[in-house]
């Protein structure tokens, strides 16, 4: 009985430690990365991969922050062709008054909408978004409708705006990650960068009534941290410090998200941890290139005999650092294509492997319109087989 007694309690000594020993496990692997700010997150911009959070989908007023949606919404009329960098914006009296971080616009003066993007990113003016929203969107309510469904469009669940530069105001927040989701397509716009990276300068009034106005970028972490070139920090008393920081080495470009930090130094060095951390441990492969021909496919009946076939978008590969052999590609593509064809018509895949597993994909396309041969160019094509041109 003894010995039975005995066995019995070592066997639950064992478990007892080893349930101890894991727990302690978890607790180190989550407790690794210190970071004291109510709220964060580490992402990969290539893949999206979360890398790193805290408390991420927890709903928080995000201050100037709001500003990166305000900023893509802007970028992507550029691309559309909706507006040009060179378009001349009035000054409402709206945004005139608008207050917290400002570049004292006056009522009616004209200014660029690259000026107003510049005052935007560098200096987090609140005034120059809105004279931007109201041309945008037609108004300041127009422009807010237009932010929260491209959050929508974004699958961002944790998201109201209510303004276009993040003043305090009942039911605008957001969420550390879906911040980072927004941050990720604005990366994707190099014209950013351009002030992004600007650490002062000066806005020249074009009504003359004041002098200029100096252009100081809040983002301290600029030319102190390697590689980091954006995003936007923010504050007021309801939100706290907060910083959406991006940074790049060689082709890996991380996104770091921090909220309601209790001061300005907390969001810096939390945010430092969290890049740290992901260049420390992490690296991104490039696969393939957006716009890179991948192959010359035939083309049956077309008024041109093959076609390019092109990435319709990058496609990078996260991994952790040690683990980058065994990567391969394979193309999902028909023999020969047949007229006509779009521009952009997806006709294959492009499928990136690790030791034999899935690891990504990105769609194969059609690189120029073409049309279909006629009869006659049908007809030349047969004599000049037959006749050996």
């Amino acid at each position: 009985m003894f010995l039975k007694d005995k066995k019995n309690y070592i066997i639950c000594f064992l478990i007892i430690n080893l349930l101890i020993l894991t727990v302690n496990c978890k607790a180190f692997a989550q407790t690794q990365l210190d970071i004291k700010s109510p709220s964060a997150i580490l992402i990969d911009a290539g893949t999206g991969t979360v890398l790193f959070e805290k408390n991420s989908h927890q709903r928080m007023e995000p201050a100037s922050i709001t500003k990166i949606m305000t900023l893509l919404l802007t970028f992507e009329a550029l691309d559309a062709g909706k507006v040009k960098l060179t378009d001349k914006i009035k000054v409402s009296e709206r945004a005139w008054k608008t207050g917290g971080s400002q570049v004292f616009l006056g009522p009616g003066e004209e200014q660029t909408l690259e000026t107003l993007l510049k005052c935007i990113t560098v200096a987090s003016a609140n005034d120059a978004s809105v004279a931007v929203a109201e041309y945008i969107g037609g108004s300041v309510d127009g422009f807010v409708k237009m932010m929260n469904e491209k959050a929508k469009a974004l699958g961002l669940k944790d998201t109201n705006f209510m303004n276009p530069h993040g003043l305090s105001e009942p039911n605008h927040y957001t969420s550390a990650y879906d911040i980072a989701m927004m941050s990720r397509e604005l990366v994707k716009h190099p014209k950013f960068f351009t002030w992004s990276t600007v650490w002062m300068d000066y806005l020249e009034h074009t009504d003359k009534k004041r002098d200029a106005t100096m252009l100081a970028n809040t983002n301290k972490l600029l030319g102190k941290y390697e590689g980091l070139d954006g995003l936007k920090t923010g504050f007021h008393q309801k939100a706290g410090y907060c910083f959406a920081g991006t940074a790049r080495r060689g082709d890996f470009r991380l996104i770091s998200v921090v909220l309601n930090a209790e001061n300005s130094n907390q969001r810096f060095e939390d945010s430092v941890k969290l890049l740290d951390y992901g260049f420390g441990h992490f690296n991104s492969i490039i696969i393939v290139k957006k716009g890179s021909i991948q192959k010359n496919i035939p083309v049956e009946k077309g008024l041109v005999k093959e076609v390019s076939i092109i990435a319709d978008g990058d496609l990078s590969i996260l991994t952790e650092k040690g683990k980058e052999n065994g990567i391969n590609t394979r193309m999902v593509l028909p023999e020969k294509l047949y007229a006509p064809l779009k521009k952009g018509q997806v006709v294959g895949k492009l499928i990136a492997e690790q030791n034999g597993n899935k690891i990504g994909e990105v769609n194969l396309v059609v690189s120029q319109d073409v049309k279909k041969a006629g009869m006659l160019e049908l007809v030349k094509r047969v004599l000049e087989r037959w006749l050996g041109f």
